[in-house]
């Protein structure tokens, strides 16, 4: 693919406007920002594809995720399915919260103008403010225990899908005291992160399936810096290093193990999209070594910036690997089955792997964007919402993560030179 090809596709996020995101975050455990950067000098993220337009399906799904949203701004887990026992959790859950408001603001609106301002807005709070109750040495984010998704993708995942959430929204505020609320929130979320990961890069393996959990996590991390926190370098690396380790380009093979419940979907969908926003991160890494090689005559910093894009192309090579063994597993129906019928597992898999391969592009792309579509317009409910088979039934849950495969040609990239060159 020629480099006017790649960038022909990689145009401004046509229904949400292109994400001018805030300034960096203040380094982990210091003083933190009081005031926003310009949106003028933030960086920017676009669409890798020209988004299409919402459909019937999607609105219809939009507008029963938005009805369903508390007074307090928040989301319950809602109902599950009759597999699950039919009933109800009316429980408010960050989770399901951050997963619902990114399904709107993917949508095109933001807490500042859009169909759905005034729940983006409600919803950020609300997430803010269990943020800021959090204990500071402790991963947890809110004290509510036991939702369903905890108990399936692990324990952490609301501090991961917050940070996902915050890192979207960020620059985004209707005014500037929400910008600051939300921009400390985040840091607090990223130290979290930060400081209670593993040495192997992981934060824990609780739950049913947690590599799904744990893939959350690494791309949350890497959102906030491509948002602009100040996320540690040792931090990204040992998530990426975590990420690379579950597939073997030598075989061609996703690992297995307890993590991804013997599931192979959850399994290759969870690194792909570890991988894949990690290179993204990296990205813009390498336009800045790339520019050390033009500019600099200091033998040290040639050194640095040489070895930087060596790493850089070590993972990408990895990343492309993994994408050819997915792509050639696309028309396997027990692979894509995941664990055998729909489930929030199912939905977020596909979503990892749909992110990655939008940015990959080309006729692979097409091919796994019209079988989503097919898919998710099928098995929605009469009523707009979607509902899982198995774990993760609720239909909160399962709505907003079928929306976001829906719409994943909208999913944000951060523009880099590396990306405009290709």
């Amino acid at each position: 693919m020629t480099a006017a090809q790649l960038w022909k596709r990689l145009v401004p996020l046509a229904a949400a406007g292109a994400l001018a995101l805030g300034a960096l975050a203040a380094p982990a455990g210091g003083a933190e920002e009081k005031k926003p950067e310009k949106a003028k000098d933030a960086p920017k993220w676009a669409s890798a594809v020209k988004p299409k337009e919402l459909s019937a399906n999607a609105k219809k799904g939009l507008a029963w995720l938005a009805a369903g949203q508390l007074e307090s701004g928040a989301w319950t887990q809602g109902e599950e399915s009759s597999q699950m026992g039919g009933t109800k959790l009316d429980k408010p859950s960050v989770a399901d919260t951050c997963i619902a408001a990114l399904a709107l603001l993917r949508s095109g609106s933001s807490p500042k103008e859009g169909d759905y301002a005034k729940h983006l807005k409600k919803a950020v709070e609300f997430v803010c403010a269990e943020i800021e109750k959090s204990k500071e040495n402790s991963l947890f984010v809110t004290e509510t225990r036991g939702t369903r998704v905890q108990q399936k993708i692990g324990t952490y995942i609301d501090t991961f899908m917050a940070c996902m959430l915050l890192s979207e929204v960020k620059g985004r505020m209707a005014d500037e005291p929400g910008e600051t609320r939300l921009t400390e929130a985040l840091n607090k979320v990223v130290r979290k992160m930060s400081e209670n990961q593993r040495e192997d890069g992981t934060w824990g393996d609780q739950g049913w399936a947690p590599t799904v959990g744990q893939s959350m996590g690494t791309r949350g991390l890497n959102r906030a810096k491509q948002a602009g926190a100040a996320v540690p370098e040792p931090a990204l690396a040992r998530a990426e290093g975590q990420a690379r380790k579950q597939f073997d380009s030598a075989s061609g093979k996703f690992a297995a193990g307890p993590g991804d419940a013997g599931v192979a979907l959850y399994g290759g969908a969870s690194s792909l999209g570890g991988m894949r926003d990690s290179d993204n991160t990296n990205r813009l890494k390498e336009d800045k070594a790339r520019e050390v090689l033009k500019t600099s005559k200091n033998a040290d910093e040639l050194k640095a910036a040489n070895q930087t894009i060596a790493a850089v192309e070590a993972n990408r090579e990895q990343l492309q690997a993994a994408e050819k063994v997915i792509v050639a597993k696309l028309d396997d129906q027990q692979f894509m089955a995941g664990f055998g019928n729909n489930g929030g597992e199912e939905f977020l898999s596909h979503l990892s792997i749909g992110e990655s391969l939008v940015v990959r592009g080309g006729a692979d792309w097409e091919k796994w964007d019209k079988a989503m579509t097919a898919n998710m317009n099928h098995i929605q409910n009469g009523d707009g919402s979607w509902t899982g088979h198995h774990c993760i039934t609720g239909r909160t849950f399962c709505t907003a993560t079928a929306l976001l495969v829906l719409m994943v040609d909208r999913a944000p990239v951060p523009l880099s030179g590396e990306m405009k060159r290709r």
